[in-house]
């Protein structure tokens, strides 16, 4: 699960850090497969900072929920692009499927091993703070 977390993150900084470079710069391929300069552009620019800085602060310090949001809403927008976008020809469209490919693959992952910590556990979740009284073990019975 790990080395699969830390590709989608790793994935999504590889490609957002020259996108987001091109998209500041307003750099000639930009204009290809983004359009034309509009407000809209600049607020995919900023849901794509929002990325990446996510996934950055994510490889610092990793929560398999945190990222599994993460993912799966990146995986929900890149597979509707195809069918909002219309075409299969258009680079961003294409690089979408395959990234949400990946970040689906994650994804499993993350699932698999929660769902089998879940069952290992009872289905209880670990939740920050001082133990429990009820789970402490009482001194007297050592």
């Amino acid at each position: 699960m790990r080395a699969m977390i830390y590709l989608s993150l790793t994935l999504n900084l590889l490609v957002l850090i020259p996108v987001c470079g091109g998209l500041l710069a307003n750099a000639a391929w930009v204009d290809n497969a983004y359009g034309a300069p509009s407000a809209a552009r600049q607020i995919l620019l900023c849901v794509y900072l929002s990325i990446a800085l996510m996934s950055t602060l994510l490889l610092f310090r990793p929560d398999p929920r945190m990222i599994a949001t993460l993912l799966l809403l990146q995986v929900v927008y890149k597979l509707s692009t195809p069918f909002l976008v219309g075409t299969l020809r258009n680079p961003v469209v294409l690089s979408n499927i395959g990234i949400s490919m990946v970040h689906a693959v994650t994804l499993v992952f993350i699932w698999r091993v929660t769902n089998r910590a879940n069952i290992q556990t009872g289905g209880e979740v670990a939740r920050p703070g001082p133990p429990r009284e009820d789970s402490r073990m009482d001194a007297s019975n050592d």
